[in-house]
């Protein structure tokens, strides 16, 4: 195992976001004696604990471990449970006294873990009352008159399906920095909310109308086919018309231009009322991109995933200015960066991460472009 993919592991293990498979592999690394000399190394050094200033309880650490297996009740955990015991023992003597101190009181002595905000998404009902939705719930969902019209599934909403007669009935949801959330329209149109988002949208779709919705943020539509109901999607100055196709729309209110990004199908693009002269049109793989202020819209052939990889976890930079990476950041992690180097900020940066915790992104940059930071909870200061 490389050294690189080592320090990751680590970090995750930490962080307590390493996977079944990512625990084995870091256990079956720690069975070197040598590696374990390393691993003590790594925590002393990165997370400013010394192991032999705390009292070391195996049997608590072996429970906490078993717990922290227990938690995703999978069939493949089960399975593998038994077999855990000896990754346990490894780690136990691996980690010391650090496993058992970083889950007492003891936590603000860390250093250099993140400690992101936690905010809630808030779904706001057509009376303009609000609730908070917990991701842990399987609930209905229902109106103002207590009628049933979609359920809760945990980090998703799914709406009944049905088109409606009378006038439209909106709610919105607002999804906060650190979270992403996902939301099935009833007209089975799937929407992928990304952090720091705001979504407008009708309860149900009228039968003589096309639908529409109002985006601020990040969202992936895959728009459910419906050629007597185009869908419209109001993208602040863009608005994006499509009868059935997957497509990203980043339209952050602190972003210089709105981006469309075209995956599978074909997208009009226009600004104000649609006109014939005034529409873009889009093909798969390419990106229609609109300066806010602007009434020229320009279009230019992408590779998709850059900018489709969020939905699954993943970070893209691609030619990213070191200013826009940390605007990508606090949204993605709920944190605050502080960049007092504003050179740095101006430099140009590629780098991809899946599904990493924040302290390896960090950790990422420090090593290959020597960037050195400071971490105060949930604020990252950039020396």
């Amino acid at each position: 195992m490389t050294v690189k993919k080592s320090e990751r592991l680590m970090v995750k293990f930490i962080t307590n976001q390493a996977s079944q498979d990512e625990i084995e592999m870091l256990t079956e690394w720690l069975k070197d004696e040598e590696n374990q000399i390393v691993f003590k190394d790594f925590v002393k050094t990165n997370y400013a604990i010394d192991t032999a200033m705390n009292n070391f309880d195996s049997t608590e650490v072996r429970k906490q471990l078993a717990e922290r297996i227990q938690k995703e009740n999978s069939v493949f955990y089960k399975r593998r449970f038994s077999s855990y015991y000896k990754y346990a023992a490894i780690l136990i003597i691996a980690l010391g006294g650090f496993y058992f101190y970083k889950n007492s009181n003891n936590s603000t002595s860390k250093q250099n873990v993140v400690i992101p905000r936690e905010d809630e998404i808030v779904l706001q009902l057509d009376n303009n009352s609000e609730e908070e939705i917990d991701t842990a719930d399987t609930r209905n969902l229902t109106d103002k008159d207590g009628n049933i019209i979609g359920r809760q599934e945990k980090n998703r909403l799914v709406y009944n399906k049905a088109y409606a007669d009378g006038k439209l009935i909106y709610n919105s949801i607002k999804i906060p920095y650190g979270k992403k959330f996902e939301i099935q329209l009833s007209d089975g149109t799937i929407v992928h909310l990304n952090a720091g988002t705001s979504l407008k949208y009708p309860v149900q779709f009228l039968k003589n109308q096309g639908r529409q919705v109002f985006l601020t943020g990040e969202a992936y539509f895959e728009v459910a086919k419906d050629k007597s109901h185009p869908f419209t999607v109001d993208a602040q100055e863009v608005s994006v018309e499509v009868l059935g196709t997957r497509f990203n729309v980043d339209t952050y209110m602190d972003n210089a231009s709105t981006n469309v990004v075209l995956v599978e199908g074909k997208v009009s693009l226009y600004k104000g009322q649609k006109t014939n002269e005034n529409q873009v049109y889009l093909k798969p793989g390419s990106r229609g991109s609109n300066i806010k202020g602007q009434s020229v819209i320009r279009i230019d052939e992408v590779n998709t995933d850059y900018y489709t990889a969020w939905v699954k976890g993943s970070l893209v930079f691609k030619n990213d200015s070191f200013a826009d990476i940390i605007k990508k950041l606090e949204r993605r992690y709920n944190v605050t960066f502080i960049n007092r180097n504003k050179e740095l900020g101006r430099e140009i940066f590629n780098a991809r991460f899946d599904n990493e915790p924040i302290e390896v992104v960090l950790k990422y940059f420090s090593d290959s472009y020597a960037i050195d930071y400071t971490i105060d909870r949930d604020k990252i200061t950039i020396k």
